[in-house]
């Protein structure tokens, strides 16, 4: 007999105290593929704004400040068309642009199915307010 579709939604919020941040949220998703009882399926780990970005890589902190430097040298802070409604942080939303809002991750046995090296990161990039990530798991 087919089994149905399940599907599961969580909330992970983030107030970082930099402006710019670098989360490692792989046992937090992972906890959440645990607690949706999917077996085999996918989940969607998504950032809901638009200076933050989702992204896998390798947890090495020497990595870690080649890709905030590498961010650096292609969207600087400088003084962008955004700013003249207000705003200070066009670079942060061309960040976002560069790293994505989003994954789509495997669910394999009731596990992420990630590469040895793979970790799931939050990235901020005009933090220090409340914001959030939708986890949207699906699967049977």
């Amino acid at each position: 007999m087919e089994q149905p579709v399940k599907t599961h939604t969580e909330y992970l919020w983030f107030q970082t105290s930099q402006r710019e941040e670098f989360v490692c949220i792989t046992d937090r998703v992972q906890e959440a593929v645990r607690r949706s009882g999917i077996q085999e399926g996918m989940i969607l780990v998504s950032a809901m704004h638009i200076t933050a970005a989702v992204y896998v890589n390798d947890l090495e902190y020497g990595l870690i400040d080649d890709i905030r430097e590498w961010l650096d040298r292609l969207a600087p802070k400088g003084d962008y068309r955004h700013h003249q409604t207000g705003e200070d942080n066009g670079e942060a939303h061309l960040k976002n642009l560069l790293l994505h809002h989003q994954v789509i991750l495997p669910i394999t046995e009731g596990r992420l199915d990630l590469g040895p090296w793979q970790q799931v990161f939050y990235a901020e990039f005009d933090g220090q307010r409340r914001k959030r990530v939708v986890l949207k798991a699906i699967g049977i």
